[in-house]
């Protein structure tokens, strides 16, 4: 089997970041115990379950604020997906020693609606709905931040009179999020726009569109939860016309998928270890030409994080 690895594809800075980290403060023996993460760190379920092994514990759900309510004591990490200012002060008026992973961009964004909302600006926030970085941003200046996911959403949106700005959440697919700016700027025309999709979001994206094309099928390794490892695959479909699934490893490949197929792109979702990627690479570069047997697969290692070597945010 021929395989093209899709380049550049897995971890993003931010998400090295993150699990640089949450692995110091696991590593220091100053830090209050037990250690909880707000959600998932990044959405990856074997990232989770080897922090887990380091003794961090992770706190999921919907409502950040509610979860918080469950931790009573010890150390709280804010997730790459950024959280409200409001859980944020509740965790350290409960004397919760805190550290923030929140992705930098992410954290630009807070700053834009923060900074525009002080100024009497309405929001208009594109992203997922039921996605932890929007329930963040949202929280930046409550009533204020309108998320819609869809043109039907904007159209249902009536704000007060007075300025508009438009932002974006930064994992989102940049074709289906340029069509909803566009309406944007139809129902607001003086509208301030800030397309936020982050610079490691579109270099994937457009990694598939413009090399996918050469491959009779695509695999993205991430997890379900993962948006951006899902709109990869959406790229792939939509825009590089090419059949493609979602897979969060190896033992999830379908020997129906690969019936007739010769070439193979493989790419990954930002918060993917990088090990689950070359696992599913060295497979399927091992299936005999003839079409004959696979060959088993291997029990899969343990996942490495990023080295703990990065600096920590209080």
């Amino acid at each position: 089997m021929q395989v093209i690895p899709l380049t550049p594809r897995g971890y993003c800075y931010g998400v090295v970041d993150a699990l640089t980290l949450a692995q110091r403060v696991a590593g220091d023996p100053n830090v209050p115990r037990p250690i909880h993460v707000l959600g998932m760190i990044v959405h990856n379920r074997h990232v989770v379950n080897e922090l887990s092994r380091q003794g961090i514990v992770t706190v999921d759900g919907a409502d950040r604020a509610e979860l918080l309510e469950r931790i009573t004591g010890g150390t709280v990490i804010f997730t790459a997906h950024g959280i409200s200012p409001q859980v944020k002060a509740r965790a350290r008026d409960r004397g919760l020693t805190c550290f923030d992973a929140t992705c930098p961009d992410v954290t630009r964004t807070h700053e834009v609606i923060a900074e525009r909302a002080a100024r009497g600006v309405e929001i208009v926030y594109i992203g997922k709905k039921g996605h932890p970085e929007p329930e963040g941003a949202m929280g930046v200046a409550p009533g204020h931040v309108h998320l819609v996911e869809t043109e039907a959403d904007l159209q249902a949106l009536h704000l007060p009179p007075g300025p508009v700005a438009v932002v974006t959440q930064t994992t989102l697919s940049q074709w289906d999020t340029q069509a909803l700016i566009d309406a944007c700027r139809r129902h607001f025309p003086e509208a301030e726009v800030f397309n936020e999709i982050c610079l490691a979001t579109q270099e994937r994206q457009e990694a598939v569109a413009t090399q996918a094309g050469a491959a009779d099928l695509v695999l993205v390794v991430g997890d379900a939860r993962s948006n951006n490892s899902n709109r990869l695959v959406q790229v792939a479909q939509e825009i590089a016309g090419r059949p493609a699934h979602r897979i969060d490893s190896v033992e999830d490949i379908r020997p129906e998928w690969l019936a007739g197929v010769q070439t193979v792109g493989v790419t990954s979702g930002s918060s993917t270890p990088t090990q689950l990627t070359k696992e599913v690479i060295d497979y399927l570069r091992s299936l005999p030409e003839d079409g004959g047997a696979p060959p088993p697969l291997e029990r899969r290692a343990v996942v490495r994080l990023p080295g703990a070597g990065g600096r920590a945010r209080a």
